[in-house]
């Protein structure tokens, strides 16, 4: 089990940073990724994800160097954190390509790429898999107990805040009256709450 643990919180502290990093360089330089072209954006924002990657992994003896060992009641909450998690984002993955996972339809030159996702478990929360991702990093403190895992919570959960509204700005510019008008009946995050902005 400590081995499983450190697996864990190892692929959190080095993959959680670079995806927020390449999502928080994607929404707001959009026109700027759109200008450059949809090949010369992903080399330079693929470079970026692995090169931060690469410093956090080169840090991983200094990240991980507090742990609490294993506490089953907390492994227990985080299995169902994280199998919460695992089907909204299955949910999600039914409605959404590769492409889209990715980021190519805010890309494309036009502006226009791709479609508002609407049905399914979009028809219930604007963002399941900003959610699913919520919970999933929730789930890494107790499932690893690592201080490193609390702590990236801690800050991972207001960064994904911040970048899914600046994914609204861009879903905003990019579907105008219809996303409006969906922002209107969907909530952002948790579908009991309304919707909201």
């Amino acid at each position: 089990m400590d081995t499983a643990r450190y697996v864990v919180a190892l692929l959190a502290v080095t993959a959680f940073p670079a995806a927020m990093l390449y999502w928080l360089l994607v929404h707001p330089f959009v026109r700027f990724w759109r200008r450059l072209g949809l090949i010369p954006s992903y080399v330079v924002l693929f470079g970026v994800f692995f090169a931060m990657i690469g410093a956090v992994y080169s840090l991983r003896g200094t990240l991980l160097t507090v742990e609490y060992g294993t506490n089953w009641l907390l492994v227990g909450i985080a299995g169902v954190l994280f199998a919460a998690g695992m089907v909204i984002q299955g949910l999600a993955h039914r409605q959404l390509s590769i492409a889209t996972f990715v980021g190519v339809p805010e890309l494309q030159p036009s502006g226009k790429g791709g479609r508002l996702l609407q049905e399914g478990i979009y028809g219930r929360v604007r963002h399941p898999r900003y959610l699913a991702v919520m919970l999933g990093t929730v789930a890494m403190g107790p499932f690893t107990n690592y201080l490193a895992a609390y702590v990236l919570a801690a800050i991972v959960l207001p960064w994904l805040y911040l970048i899914i509204v600046l994914e609204e700005r861009e879903l905003l510019d990019r579907f105008g009256d219809g996303y409006r008008s969906y922002r209107q009946r969907v909530p952002r995050l948790i579908p009991w709450l309304g919707a909201s902005r």
